[in-house]
């Protein structure tokens, strides 16, 4: 496993570097920017097809920088200055351990304040040398593929709020044990959760600027589902805990094309040093699982871009907005439900069944993708 993203660079090349990347963070960047093209793609489809009208605001052009303005730009630089120089000064400190940095008072003030004083200043300039007097108001055109970074923005920000209540609740003991350090770590997310939050907040935003409910959603959908699978295989590359139970099982002949990792695994070197000692093995991640388990997570990435080239290859061919939504969720829910039945996770007693919060969720899922198909259809039948 390769924790940080020069871990796989020094194994492959045979370096010494350090990088403060992890690698889950890695894959989830990669995860958002394949997820915002292919949205883009959408957005701008859906607009040329008349589906989407653009939006016409009016914009206030050539007023001068306030000081409300300019003493908030200041402050924000401060600390965002802070932090950057200090870690530029201490890069050792903050390869090592990027989180424990950030989560820290380390930093460097002065540096902190003089990027703040020369952004503050540039913008002050920049403000007054477009300023016009008097300020005149602007007509302009906002395309829905405009709305991609802010819809993004949007969904990573809820998403992560709901992922981690969603993950407290889950893991009710561990969070009143130790309060701050969930509510500060970076690690302990559900995904459902930060789906179902996200869902909304999105479909708030969307309705602000002028896009249908159904539009959006069926507009995101693919990219959802491309996303959750490179996520995931950051998940597998990583090693954060996110696999399966105990596989002692022989491979099958029929799959004696798969590596055996892709099998059984044992996740050497994971991020959260699980397992037993390595053998010889000298830095912070060496530890391995003392049996091998099926890697979950690689598979979760094979049927999430299977279901991906789905979605996309029949979005055209879908005349009834919400249908390829409902699609969606029968999907995903389908690949939850069945990936739970060899996935460790935490489980409770349900109408007196022993199932995890991800199966619940998923059942609600494809259900919920179930009664929209149906109901769409049958709209369908009567408009025609």
């Amino acid at each position: 496993m390769y924790p940080k993203l020069s871990d796989w660079i020094n194994d492959w090349f045979g370096t010494d570097i350090v990088l403060p990347i992890q690698s889950y963070g890695f894959f989830l960047a990669l995860a958002f920017l394949a997820g915002a093209y292919f949205l883009y793609r959408e957005l701008d489809r859906k607009e040329k097809e008349k589906l989407i009208e653009p939006l016409q605001k009016k914009v206030l052009k050539g007023e001068p920088a306030t000081l409300p303005e300019l003493l908030t730009i200041f402050v924000v630089s401060l600390l965002a200055g802070f932090k950057i120089v200090g870690a530029l000064l201490n890069y050792s400190n903050f390869a090592t351990d990027p989180q424990d940095y950030i989560l820290s008072f380390e930093g460097s003030w002065p540096g902190g304040a003089l990027l703040a004083a020369a952004y503050t200043a540039w913008y002050y300039f920049y403000r007054r040398k477009n300023e016009l007097k008097p300020p005149v108001w602007e007509e302009m055109t906002n395309h829905a593929r405009e709305q991609t970074w802010p819809i993004v923005f949007v969904a990573v920000i809820f998403g992560v709020l709901g992922a981690k209540v969603f993950h407290w609740f889950e893991n009710w003991d561990d969070f009143t044990a130790d309060p701050l350090d969930s509510l500060l770590s970076f690690s302990g997310m559900s995904f459902y959760g930060g789906l179902l939050v996200a869902a909304v907040a999105v479909a708030f935003y969307a309705h602000r600027q002028g896009i249908k409910t159904w539009i959006m959603a069926d507009s995101i959908a693919p990219s959802l589902m491309l996303s959750y699978g490179i996520g995931r295989m950051g998940c597998h590359v990583a090693g954060d805990g996110d696999w399966g139970i105990v596989n002692n099982l022989d491979k099958p002949g029929w799959l004696s094309f798969l590596p055996d990792w892709a099998w059984s695994y044992t996740y050497p070197h994971n991020i959260i040093n699980h397992g037993v000692p390595i053998p010889g093995c000298d830095g912070p991640h060496c530890f391995q699982l003392a049996q091998g388990v099926f890697p979950t997570s690689v598979y979760e990435t094979a049927m999430a871009i299977l279901f991906f080239l789905v979605l996309w290859g029949i979005r055209k061919h879908l005349r009834v907005h919400g249908m390829l939504t409902a699609i969606y969720l029968m999907l995903n829910g389908t690949e939850r439900f069945l990936i739970e039945k060899i996935r460790v996770n935490n489980q409770f007693d349900f109408l007196g069944m022993k199932v995890t919060q991800a199966e619940v969720i998923a059942v609600f899922l494809f259900l919920s993708g179930l009664t929209i198909f149906v109901l769409l259809l049958q709209k369908r039948k009567k408009a025609v």
